[in-house]
C-alpha cells in the first residue's frame, strides 16, 4: 500500500505491508505509519477479487497490535483537514480487513488480547490499555457525531461497516449467541438513531464528479498529494467498495451508507437479551417516539428518542422492494406501539400497503422469510378495525403490476383480498406451508366484518378458493377412504394424504366462517358477494350435512335460501344488472335475527417462543447476501445453509 495506487495481486509484494508483518520493531513516531494509510487502493469489485484480498490479508494476522491504523481515526476529530480523513478512512479499511480474518480465525477472547496487547520500552509508564473498547468507540462516536457530507460520506460508510464485521462472530457458529465481550461496548441510543437517520435520509453515494480532495490554491502539497490518489479511490468506490460480489448491479443499489446501516441496525435490534443484560438497542427501537410529541412520559424510559415519524414513514414506503426495509417496518409495527400507532393513523396508507401487496404478488421471485414478513405486516395491520374499514375506501386505479386481470378501479381492500387469495392458492399448489395459511387466513377474517363493496373480482375470487378447496377436499377424502378400507385390522398411522383431510378441513372451516363473518355484518354493502355466492350455490350443498361445518352452514343455507326464493319471484331469464337490483333490495329485507350470531372473527399476531432462531439467521443472512462491500466465504458460515441465505 503506501502512497502508491495498490492491487490485490501487488499486496504480496507491498514493502508498506512487508515491514508490518516484519520481526523489525516499528515507533509509534515513524513516518511509516503515514506512509502506510496514504494509500489509494483499487477495490475488488467481485467476489473472486474479494475472495484474493482475504486470502492476501491473513498473513497481516501475524501483527501484534493494530493499534496505529487505530489511532488515526482521531484525525477525523483533530483535524478539518480531507487529507486526514482520507487516511483516517484508510485506518479504517485495513481495521476492517484484519478483523475478518480474526474474528474467522480465532475466538472473541483472542480477538480481545490483540487489542489489549501493547509493547513498551523498559521503564516507560502508563496503564494497559483496552484498544478494542477504545476503537469502538471511536467508532460509535464516528457515526454518531460527524455529520454526513460529501466529504464524509466513505468514512461513516467504512465505520458502519467495521462495526458490522465486529459482530458477525454470529455467522460462524450454529447455535444463536447469548452474549459476547462487544456486545456491553458500544451502548448508546443515538446510535440507534443516527442509524435510522442514514437510513431515512437515503442518502447516494457521491458521483466521481464530486472528488472531496480536489487540489485547491490554499491548500498546498497536502492537498496536492490527496488529489493525485482521489480518483481512483471514489471512482471504485461508488462501484461498490472492497468486496462487492459478482451479478450486484450498484446502479440499482446506489444507497452503500442507508443500506448498511439498516443491516448494522437490524444485527444490533435481534443481539439476544443476556442474564443481566437486556437489549438496549432493541429497547431502543421499542420506545422512541414521534418528534412531533409532545407529551411528557409517565415514567422516563431508557434509552429512548425522537425522530421525525414522516420521514421513517416515506422511507419505509419507498424501500420494501428489499427483505432489510421490511424486516424493519416489522420490527417497527411489531415493538414500538408509537410508530404503529402513528402508521395506523395515516390517510394515505396505500403508499405502505401497496408495496407490501406487490411482495406477496410475485411470491415466486421472493424468499420465503420476505414472504413471511410482507404476510405478517398485513396481518398485524388488519388486528386494527379502522384499517379494516379505510382500506375499502381507497379507491386504485390501474394497478400494473396485476395482470392476472385489468384492474381499472379498485378499492385497495379488494385488491388486499385479491392478492392474500392468490397467495393462499400458490402456496396450495407449490409449497403447502400451513404456517403461511394460516396467516393468510387469519388477515382475511380479521378483515370479514369489515368488507365493503368487494370487487365483483374479489367477490368471484372468495367463492373460487373454497370451489378449489372442496375439490381437494373431495379427492383427498376418497383417496383416505380407499386407503381405510384396504387396511381393516391394521393400526400402523394413517397415510399423509388422510391426515392431511383435517389440515384441509380447517381451512375450509375458515372460509366458511369468513364468508359467514362478512354475511352477518356487512351484507348489504356487499351484493357481488352474494351474487357470486348464488351463482356457485352448489358448492355448498355436500358441507350442509357434515358435522364440521353444520353450523356454520345454517347461515349460508339462509341466505342463500331467501335470495334463491327472492329472484324466483322476479321471474326467469333474467339480466345480470336485474339480478343485482334483486339482491341489493333483498339485502335490505333480509331480518338481521334469521342469521345466527358467532363469536367475532379475530386473530392477533403473536411471536413463537425463542423468536431470535428464526430472526438471527435471518438477518445475517441479508448481511452475507446484501452487505455493500462485503465478502464471506460460504465454507466457514455455520449459521445458516447457503441455500436458506
Amino acid at each position: 500500500m503506501g502512497a502508491n495506487t495498490s492491487q490485490v495481486s501487488d499486496l504480496s509484494d507491498n514493502p508498506s505491508l512487508k515491514a508490518l508483518v516484519g520481526t523489525e520493531s516499528i515507533s509509534e513516531n515513524d513516518p511509516f505509519w503515514n506512509q502506510l494509510i496514504s494509500f489509494t487502493f483499487i477495490s475488488p469489485t467481485s467476489s473472486g477479487e474479494s475472495k484474493l484480498l482475504e486470502e492476501a490479508v491473513i498473513p497481516l494476522a501475524k501483527i501484534l497490535s493494530i493499534s496505529m491504523p487505530m489511532r488515526c481515526l482521531g484525525f477525523v476529530f483533530l483535524f478539518h483537514s480531507q487529507l486526514f480523513i482520507w487516511q483516517a478512512h484508510n485506518a479504517l479499511f485495513m481495521i476492517r480487513c484484519l478483523l475478518k480474518v480474526f474474528i474467522r480465525e480465532m475466538s472473541e477472547a483472542e480477538l480481545h488480547q490483540q487489542f489489549s496487547y501493547q509493547e513498551r520500552a523498559p521503564g516507560s509508564c502508563g496503564g494497559s490499555e483496552d484498544l478494542l473498547e477504545e476503537l469502538l468507540s471511536n467508532l460509535v462516536h464516528l457515526i454518531v457525531e460527524v455529520p454526513l457530507l460529501d466529504i464524509t460520506y466513505s468514512i461513516l460508510f467504512e465505520a458502519v461497516t467495521v462495526l458490522l464485521v465486529f459482530f458477525s462472530y454470529q455467522l460462524f457458529h450454529k447455535d444463536i449467541l447469548r452474549d459476547g465481550i462487544i456486545y456491553h461496548m458500544c451502548l448508546t441510543s443515538r446510535l440507534v438513531k443516527t442509524l435510522l437517520y442514514n437510513f431515512i435520509r437515503q442518502e447516494k453515494c457521491p458521483p466521481p464528479s464530486t472528488h472531496i480532495f480536489e487540489p485547491k490554491a490554499e491548500g498546498g502539497l497536502l492537498y496536492g498529494l490527496a488529489s493525485g490518489v482521489a480518483s481512483g479511490l471514489w471512482s471504485v468506490f461508488t462501484l461498490g467498495g472492497a468486496g462487492s460480489r459478482a451479478g450486484i448491479d450498484q446502479e440499482h443499489d446506489p444507497l452503500p451508507l442507508s443500506n448498511q446501516s439498516l443491516l448494522l441496525l437490524l444485527v444490533l435490534a435481534n443481539l439476544t437479551d443476556g442474564p443481566e443484560w437486556p437489549n438496549p438497542y432493541r429497547q431502543a427501537i421499542t420506545c422512541f417516539r414521534n418528534t412531533q410529541d409532545t407529551s411528557s412520559l409517565p415514567v422516563e424510559q431508557p434509552h429512548t428518542f425522537q425522530i421525525n415519524f414522516n420521514s421513517l414513514y416515506t422511507a419505509l414506503c419507498e424501500q420494501q422492494r428489499s427483505d432489510q426495509a421490511t424486516l424493519l417496518l416489522y420490527t417497527l409495527l411489531h415493538q414500538n406501539t408509537n410508530m404503529r400507532t402513528y402508521v395506523l393513523s395515516r390517510t394515505d396508507m396505500d403508499n405502505l400497503v401497496l408495496p407490501i401487496l406487490e411482495i406477496l404478488y410475485h411470491v415466486e421471485e421472493r424468499n420465503s422469510h420476505h414472504v413471511y414478513m410482507a404476510l405478517i405486516i398485513l396481518l398485524i395491520l388488519t388486528e386494527d378495525d379502522a384499517f379494516n374499514r379505510s382500506i375499502h375506501e381507497v379507491i386504485l386505479k390501474n394497478v400494473t403490476w396485476y395482470t392476472e386481470r385489468s384492474l381499472t378501479e379498485i378499492s385497495l381492500g379488494s385488491l388486499l383480498i385479491l392478492v392474500v387469495i392468490r397467495t393462499i392458492q400458490f402456496n396450495m399448489t407449490r409449497t403447502r406451508d400451513k404456517y403461511l395459511h394460516t396467516n393468510c387466513l387469519a388477515a382475511l377474517a380479521n378483515m370479514s366484518a369489515q368488507f365493503r363493496c368487494l370487487h365483483q373480482y374479489a367477490a368471484q375470487r372468495i367463492i373460487s378458493l373454497f370451489a378449489l378447496l372442496s375439490k381437494k377436499h373431495n379427492k383427498v377424502l376418497e383417496q383416505a377412504t380407499q386407503s381405510l378400507r384396504g387396511r381393516q385390522g391394521e393400526s400402523a398411522a394413517l397415510p399423509d394424504y388422510a391426515q392431511d383431510l383435517s389440515v384441509i378441513e380447517e381451512v375450509i372451516r375458515m372460509m366458511l366462517e369468513i364468508i359467514n363473518s362478512c354475511l352477518c355484518n356487512s351484507l348489504h354493502h356487499n351484493p357481488n358477494l352474494v351474487y357470486a355466492l348464488l351463482y356457485k350455490r352448489e358448492l355448498f350443498e355436500q358441507f350442509r350435512t357434515h358435522p364440521s361445518f353444520q353450523d356454520i352452514m345454517q347461515n349460508l343455507d339462509t341466505v342463500i335460501g331467501f335470495f334463491s326464493q327472492r329472484l324466483e319471484q322476479a321471474g326467469s331469464d333474467l339480466s345480470v344488472e336485474r339480478v343485482q337490483e334483486v339482491i341489493m333490495k333483498g339485502a335490505q329485507a333480509l331480518p338481521k335475527d334469521r342469521l345466527k350470531k358467532f363469536p367475532e372473527l379475530k386473530f392477533k399476531y403473536v411471536e413463537e417462543d425463542q423468536p431470535e432462531d428464526f430472526f438471527i439467521p435471518y438477518v445475517w443472512s441479508l448481511v452475507f447476501n446484501s452487505g455493500v462491500g462485503l465478502h464471506w466465504s460460504p465454507h466457514g458460515i455455520e449459521l445458516f445453509s447457503m441455500d436458506s441465505g
